[in-house]
């Protein structure tokens, strides 16, 4: 979150998946204000991940960076542009009412 938040990442809020996912534990979503913006904050995480725990996430949409999706293990984050964030809509797929606003 601090990381996204360094990189001036818009509307970014945790949910809480324990206990009712399997996938991961908490699940981030945030918006870059332009493809170069996503692609950007999407590499910079990456490498702070690899760095502070020892293991390389999967990367998923980096050539477009529409939307990019970052695999952490416990923590899966979603990058987007807004148009498709609002397309999509994974916030409220996945939020279960309790979407927390970072």
């Amino acid at each position: 979150m601090a990381s996204l938040d360094d990189d001036q990442a818009v509307e970014t809020i945790s949910i809480p998946l324990a206990g009712k996912s399997s996938i991961a534990d908490y699940m981030v979503v945030a918006s870059g204000r332009s493809t170069r913006q996503v692609a950007s904050m999407a590499v910079k995480l990456a490498d702070k991940i690899k760095a502070e725990f020892g293991r390389t996430p999967r990367v998923e949409g980096l050539p477009t960076a529409d939307w990019v999706l970052i695999d952490a293990g416990d923590v899966i984050i979603h990058l987007f542009r807004p148009e498709v964030r609002s397309f999509y809509n994974l916030e409220r797929m996945w939020s279960f009412g309790e979407a927390g606003q970072a």
